[in-house]
């Protein structure tokens, strides 16, 4: 079975619970080329691109702040708006909370990295499906980790090393955490929006080898090798490159008289 009929048979799954018993369902976070694929399979049963629903259901995809990488799909009963979700998982989180992780003494802390938090988290057995994103505060020496609020507890009693540093968990609301990934904006005019000419802008390299790039299998746009330098972005579209980072490409924002393509992009610091 593929992901994308997998993920159909959730999405059936899931938005029938949430229609039969009324509470909020949910599915394990997903990556960004599983978000893809989610997509596709609302597609495949007709669910149009801007819809919220599915079999009448409301549907959601959150990650515990905007812009998360890593998201679940929630489905809502009948009683419960969007919005309303929403503000509550932030503030009174049922669901999907926030940890703040920090060294017990800051002085003698290793300098940890998103790999040091993610290896401690599944040292104590816990899937990676299970948690979110993972922002460092380099500043505090301290991370913050969206999970899932069941196994929350869990985590904050037996999560006490990671690395060679002594730590302690507490849960906090998302809406109290304010770290957020570093980007550099970047604005220029490109040929067009083909996906070879818009890396060639922000890697600042000649087309050929951005192209080059894409041959090698070393680009990915929204978590799926990308196959071909002619591909046209979206907005949205997430592109990262091995050994050049990653950004979030935002769309153009006019056309030259050229007929160029002025575009704006955040490049992850």
């Amino acid at each position: 079975m593929s992901e994308t009929d997998y993920l159909e048979s959730r999405i059936r799954e899931l938005a029938d619970r949430a229609y039969k018993n009324e509470y909020t369902v949910n599915t394990e976070f997903l990556s960004i080329s599983e978000q893809a694929s989610f997509y596709e399979a609302l597609k495949k049963l007709g669910v149009p691109a801007d819809s919220d629903r599915v079999f009448g259901v409301r549907f959601t995809l959150q990650g515990g702040y905007d812009d998360a990488e890593r998201r679940a799909a929630f489905f809502l009963p009948s009683w419960l708006d969007t919005e309303t979700f929403i503000r509550n998982e932030q503030t009174s989180p049922d669901l999907l909370t926030c940890l703040h992780i920090s060294p017990l003494q800051k002085k003698f802390s290793d300098p940890l990295t998103h790999r040091d938090y993610l290896g401690a988290l599944m040292s104590l057995g816990i899937e990676r499906d299970r948690t979110g994103d993972i922002l460092i505060d380099h500043e505090d020496h301290s991370a913050y980790i969206f999970i899932f609020k069941n196994i929350a507890e869990i985590v904050c009693r037996e999560l006490v090393r990671v690395r060679h540093t002594s730590v302690s968990a507490e849960e906090i609301p998302p809406a109290q955490c304010t770290v957020r990934p570093s980007f550099e904006i970047r604005e220029g005019s490109v040929a067009s929006e083909r996906l070879d000419a818009v890396l060639s802008f922000v890697l600042r390299l000649a087309r050929a080898k951005a192209q080059e790039l894409i041959a090698r299998e070393d680009v990915y746009v929204d978590g799926r090798t990308a196959r071909s330098g002619g591909a046209v972005l979206w907005e949205g579209a997430r592109v990262s490159v091995k050994g050049h980072g990653k950004f979030i490409y935002e769309g153009v924002l006019s056309s030259t008289k050229k007929g160029r393509d002025f575009i704006r992009v955040r490049v992850f610091k």
